[in-house]
């Protein structure tokens, strides 16, 4: 068996570190994702709300194929490892999910998100083995709806979890799930890596944790904080007060812009 390379083993390994889950910020153009990475972030993920606001078209309509495969090729080439959120691979189809898979791999992903939106478990679970079948060495994080946009119903999600793992996804993903005993017990019961959703009223970091998952995502909220704070900042400015927060200068911006630059420059010539 060919072994995987090694950013795509290293990006595996983050996830089995116990006591010590991937927080993984999600980005949403280069600027952001440099600037993470430049605090330490190894590993970040795209937001599929921001590349469909960007553009103005809906999210979770398969409507963003093109600008998502067009993100990945921006951030791809990177020092730090990106996962890409992939709605439901934009297609009811698996082999048109595998060949996305494969494009994303090529632009550098060694991620992906595919989520069912509670559709049928059997499709989702085609889609996630055409994917490991096309590409083998691609971390596929198998996102489950039936908190995020359902009821919460535990016997479903175990179901569609035993399918995803079944079919060979590296990772499973249950956002809107809040309840620290209905994740532990989840922690428990998957024999993959089990990946929450951090919101601001739910558990901590270190709460979460202490409960044994092993990645936690932040989704779109960096995003929307960041569009919130340019309303405020606007705010301030109209009532004549100086912005709080914190502004990056743009020199620190040119500066992150001259760093990716260089990192890319020493990628294409190492």
């Amino acid at each position: 068996m060919t072994a995987e390379p090694a950013p795509a083993s290293s990006f595996a390994g983050l996830h089995h570190r116990p006591g010590e889950p991937l927080l993984l910020p999600n980005a949403w153009d280069r600027a952001s994702a440099a600037a993470l990475a430049a605090r330490g972030f190894r590993a970040i993920a795209t937001t599929s709300l921001a590349v469909a606001a960007a553009v103005g078209l809906p999210d979770g309509e398969a409507a963003t194929r093109e600008h998502t495969v067009r993100l990945a090729l921006t951030l791809g080439s990177e020092p730090h490892l990106l996962t890409v959120d992939a709605e439901d691979g934009f297609s009811d189809d698996p082999d048109d999910v595998a060949e996305l898979a494969g494009e994303l791999w090529a632009a550098g992903a060694v991620g992906i998100n595919l989520e069912d939106g509670r559709g049928a478990a059997g499709r989702h679970a085609a889609k996630i083995a055409a994917v490991k079948a096309a590409v083998p060495g691609l971390f596929v994080n198998a996102r489950t709806d039936t908190y995020w946009s359902g009821d919460g119903d535990a016997k479903e999600t175990l179901r569609r979890l035993d399918a995803y793992q079944e079919a060979g996804a590296d990772g499973v993903f249950v956002p809107g799930l809040t309840d620290p005993g209905r994740i532990a017990a989840l922690v428990r019961h998957t024999a993959v890596p089990l990946n929450v959703l951090y919101t601001p009223t739910g558990p901590t970091v270190d709460h979460l944790a202490g409960l044994g998952v092993h990645r936690i995502s932040v989704g779109s909220l960096l995003y929307r904080r960041a569009l919130g704070a340019a309303l405020d900042a606007m705010a301030d400015i109209a009532a004549g007060r100086t912005p709080g927060g914190t502004t990056p200068s743009y020199a620190d911006v040119r500066a992150l812009e001259r760093n990716v630059s260089a990192s890319a420059s020493a990628n294409s010539t190492g």
